[in-house]
């Protein structure tokens, strides 16, 4: 295929789809670039899998730090794992993409997508998610295209939308709304948002409608251009006899399906499909096991979605827009720095806050221009919480997601680095999931912050929303098992304040979900949320006044820039000396602001012995310092962290002494008062109170008169000797 190009400009952007040069052994292949970025997206389709029910798509996100010309960090100067942006992208292109394929290809496919240059001003995410698109098309696979992922700002002052905004104007913009799907309908949504109305949410979505359609068109014009040919494939098609006999226990899998508890409610539906599965002959479970297997699921699907359709009623036996019973608890870990553990149903999280110095932060060594992260979340689902067995070991994409979802619904509510000068981390333990485990991980991580003093805006809740929709007929259900999520037509996550949205996320398996089935959800999603909010409010109402004993108190004070080098000291002498002898961690910033934090008292001190050491000596100051030093004419005087001054020989008694030692040694403290400081070189003068009388022997000789062609003392440095004496003087070992 020689190389095909279509470039075309949207809302103020440029844009290039491009095929034929790279990468044509692929199945398809496509380069994608807004500006400078550029992405490779490749789709490869394998064989057909006979010995699966499932269609086995895999997504992966590699990021080359050549593409922005950096070597990669640490020892080994190899990229590794994607980060979890990386990850969320791969996610962000398996949603939209997998509903597209038609039931029955179980064909591997795998869509590779490399970010091979990031101008540092164009994100890469949604553009990919065109470009897996565009590559699956040229290589002629049956996918349900074109389809487009398309991200939505606001910019704070004009309130006018932002279509693929670059990293500059997302930091203007009070929303953040990544969009997928084709012309005609919406399949997933991420949205974060500085509590957005959901009036302005509806808008921001049928905008995002609308701007999908012009990028599918511009889309079809570049595969107008390329013509594919489409593959030769072929589906899985059950023989129509197995449904039918395994239909007629619709009514008693209904049956089986009702119940609150999860596992009983598992047990009976399980047994029933052991009996099914028993009716069948061992030549034709040979035969048809996989399909048989997949016509059972599909009855259980049918059971639940009817009952809710023709009765109202849910598998649990609530209505549609009932929340299941909840329970809250802040203080359950008696030394964590904040915990809340949320229950609802049978879905419970205990999420644990612990705070650290803003050195504690996250540093990411990535392709994307973000350096750090200062609120960290991250979401664990165990096997046990589901009663299962399973591996244990590094966090799934799915974890990685969810996490991602209920930091990006509380970041907009923390409170800044100078309000809350710490570093935050929140885990969220799921000890138990039945349903909307994310959202349950939202509002335990909102009580955990408020039972950690962090001095959060408002309070977050979050509820998911699902739905069943059988042509004409739709219902939106408010809470959703785990059972309406896997078997029902959308995923909607939805978490705010009482103001409005921070962040959405929604997965859609039904083709035709418009905007007004979405401002339905988001309109019941509001009433759910306040709810929910209501029973939060029962452990907690606001945050706590102070922070835990526990956690580190982090004291900021602001000192001069030119003194910095007095508080680190000499390769970090002095600022080592003051956290060991404080037990405390000290940060000191270029700008002059210290950071000191510590579990007790020591922080207190800390911050006092800083301050004396920026502080400048005025005449007039007392103090009781330390000898330090000792020469023939004085003795060094320690009066302030790292500030000497001199104490002359003259000024130790109340009369004239032969040698210093006759009053003063080393380590002896003695009460000084500052005489002068030189405002040339800072240099300190002082003079000894309380001086005591001179020890008998120990007067020094009387000064001869001074001659004319004596030297001058303070000039030379020694004594006005006749005839310009050069003798070297004593020195003192």
């Amino acid at each position: 295929m020689a190389k095909v190009t279509e470039e075309f400009d949207l809302y103020g952007k440029h844009y290039v789809l491009e095929t034929g040069q790279v990468a044509k052994q692929a199945t398809g292949a496509c380069v994608v670039k807004q500006g400078d970025t550029v992405v490779l997206l490749t789709a490869v389709v394998g064989g057909k899998r006979d010995d699966i029910d499932f269609f086995p798509l895999t997504v992966d996100v590699v990021e080359r730090m050549y593409a922005v010309g950096r070597i990669p960090g640490g020892y080994i100067k190899r990229e590794t794992r994607p980060s979890d942006k990386g990850t969320l992208m791969a996610r962000a292109i398996d949603r939209p993409i997998r509903p597209g394929f038609p039931d029955g290809f179980h064909n591997d496919v795998q869509i590779v997508a490399t970010i091979m240059s990031n101008d540092a001003e164009n994100p890469h995410d949604e553009i990919g998610i065109m470009g897996a698109s565009a590559a699956l098309l040229v290589g002629g696979v049956p996918f349900d295209g074109p389809a487009a992922g398309v991200c939505i700002g606001r910019d704070r002052e004009t309130k006018e939308w932002i279509v693929n905004p670059t990293y500059q104007e997302k930091e203007n913009s009070d929303l953040e709304l990544s969009v997928a799907g084709t012309a005609d309908y919406i399949s997933m949504v991420e949205a974060g948002g500085e509590e957005i109305s959901e009036e302005d949410m509806l808008a921001a979505l049928e905008f995002a409608q609308q701007v999908l359609g012009e990028f599918c068109a511009a889309q079809q014009r570049f595969l107008d251009k390329v013509n594919p040919t489409p593959m030769e494939y072929t589906l899985d098609i059950p023989d129509p006899q197995i449904a039918e006999r395994v239909n007629v226990y619709f009514d008693e899998m209904q049956a089986r399906l009702k119940g609150p508890d999860k596992q009983a409610r598992k047990a009976n539906a399980d047994a029933l499909k052991t009996e099914i599965t028993a009716t069948f002959s061992d030549e034709e479970q040979a035969k048809w096991g996989k399909a048989i297997a997949a016509a059972i699921k599909s009855l259980e699907k049918h059971a639940m979605r009817d009952m809710v359709i023709a009765t109202g009623e849910r598998v649990d036996g609530r209505v549609s827009t009932e929340i299941r019973p909840i329970t809250t608890e802040v203080g359950w870990l008696p030394r964590a720095h904040g915990s809340g553990l949320f229950t609802r149903g049978q879905t419970q999280v205990l999420s644990v806050l612990t705070l650290g110095m803003l050195a504690d932060q996250q540093r990411l060594d990535t392709i994307n221009p973000e350096k750090h992260k200062r609120y960290m979340h991250q979401y664990s689902f165990p096997p046990y919480c589901t009663g299962e067995t399973g591996r244990m070991g590094a966090p799934k994409r799915r974890e990685i997601g969810h996490g991602a979802l209920a930091e990006r619904a509380l970041v907009p509510v923390l409170p800044s680095e100078q309000e809350f000068p710490y570093a935050m981390r929140v885990v969220s333990e799921v000890l138990e999931s039945n349903g909307s485990s994310s959202m349950a991980s939202t509002c335990g991580s909102t009580l955990a912050l408020m039972d950690g003093g962090v001095p959060i805006k408002r309070p977050v809740a979050g509820i998911a929303m699902g739905l069943i929709k059988e042509g004409d007929d739709t219902v939106i259900l408010s809470d959703i098992r785990g059972i309406e999520d896997f078997l029902g037509d959308m995923d909607f996550k939805v978490c705010g304040t009482e103001r409005g949205i921070t962040a959405l996320q929604m997965d859609n398996k039904a083709k035709g979900l418009s905007t007004e089935i979405l401002g339905r959800a988001l309109a019941q999603a509001h009433e759910g949320r306040k709810f929910i909010m209501g029973k939060m409010m029962e452990a907690l109402t606001a945050p706590r006044e102070g922070i835990s004993s526990y956690a580190p108190h982090v004291i900021t004070i602001q000192i001069p820039t030119e003194k910095i080098r007095d508080v680190i000291g000499s390769g970090g002498k002095v600022i080592r000396a003051l956290q060991e002898e404080t037990e405390s961690n000290i940060e000191v910033d270029e700008d002059g602001t210290v950071y000191i934090a510590s579990v007790g008292e020591g922080g207190e001190e800390a911050r006092r012995r800083i301050e004396l050491i920026v502080k400048d000596p005025e005449v007039g100051e007392e103090y009781t310092g330390k000898v330090v030093g000792i020469q023939s004419f004085g003795a060094f005087i320690n009066i302030l962290p790292g500030k000497d001054g001199m104490l002359h020989i003259s000024k130790m008694a109340q009369g004239r002494i032969g040698k210093v030692e006759d009053v003063l040694n080393l380590g002896d403290e003695v009460r000084v008062v500052i005489a002068d400081v030189d405002p040339k070189n800072g240099k300190v003068s002082l003079d000894r109170l309380d001086k005591p009388p001179v020890p008998e022997g120990c007067e020094a000789p009387a000064p001869r008169p001074r001659r004319d062609g004596d030297r001058d003392h303070d000039r030379h440095g020694h004594g006005g000797r006749p005839g310009g004496d050069h003798r070297t003087p004593r020195r003192h070992h």
